[in-house]
């Protein structure tokens, strides 16, 4: 079961799917997953990744909310012009939301971020204390330089040389590209307290691999939280074939339900699903 949802923000309005399971009764509540998507991204995904995710996540009882980020998908705005700390408020503004949904669990809120929404999650989380449980695929690590190199060097000259440059379609103005340079989230990730899950292809040209045992291990020398990852043979960035896609999304399952082992001191997991160290 889905409906659509409109989300005021400001003088814009954020666009976003409820995926819900089937309803026992009238006032049965499921945990909620918010997923954050990636630069210049939508709430559907790069070949429907967000809603096959979606629509497996409902069948283990889970309520799944994806939204479009001002000017994404059928979001009002323009998303080159806002920057970094517009996306996390935008995403706080949608968890506020999200509770006066009465399908929704208000103590078991989760985050999800693919790419650039991988640290947008995690500063929300961070700033959002009743996130427990945080998932971060194919993670943006660096976001000045990472997202400086997707665009191209050239691109980024010329954001500050005009108004605003384009890039696949979307005017950026170089307070966008200004706006990454504060945040770091290899070091914000200590202030988080709750779970980790952490998946990233071996084949992904766009945002390297690395980061995630970058992100893995500095999330372990944390005092508090678990945390765990799943590496993927020949995946790519957005995880597009259907072999990745299903180990993707089969690993964040059973990440979620308890049934992975978690081995904080370090060790392998034995598993069929791609690899974890």
């Amino acid at each position: 079961m889905k409906r659509h949802v409109e989300i005021k923000w400001q003088d814009e309005t954020l666009t976003a799917t409820l995926y819900v399971p089937e309803l026992g009764n009238q006032a049965e509540t499921f945990p909620l997953i918010v997923i954050c998507h990636g630069f210049i991204g939508s709430r559907i995904g790069v070949n429907r990744l967000f809603v096959e995710t979606a629509n497996q996540l409902i069948r283990d009882g889970y309520a799944v909310l994806c939204f479009d980020y001002v000017g994404c998908g059928e979001s009002t705005g323009e998303y080159g012009r806002s920057g970094f700390d517009q996306l996390v408020a935008q995403t706080r503004h949608v968890l506020k939301e999200a509770t006066h949904f009465p399908e929704v669990n208000t103590e078991r809120i989760y985050l999800l971020g693919h790419s650039l929404g991988g640290p947008v999650a995690l500063y929300t989380a961070v700033s959002e204390p009743n996130i427990r449980k945080l998932m971060l695929w194919s993670p943006v690590a660096h976001p000045y330089k990472d997202i400086v190199r997707i665009v191209g060097v050239d691109t980024y000259q010329r954001a500050w040389q005009y108004s605003s440059v384009d890039y696949m379609g979307y005017g950026f103005t170089s307070a966008f590209f200004e706006s990454l340079q504060p945040y770091v989230p290899l070091k914000e990730l200590q202030n988080y307290t709750g779970d980790v899950f952490i998946a990233h292809g071996t084949a992904d040209v766009d945002i390297p691999v690395e980061y995630c045992f970058h992100y893995y291990y500095a999330f372990r020398s944390r005092p508090t939280g678990k945390s765990d990852k799943e590496i993927i043979l020949e995946a790519d960035h957005t995880f597009s074939d259907g072999c990745s896609r299903a180990m993707l999304i089969d690993s964040t399952r059973e990440w979620l339900s308890g049934e992975r082992y978690y081995k904080q001191a370090g060790g392998a997991v034995t598993r069929t699903l791609g690899y974890s160290i």
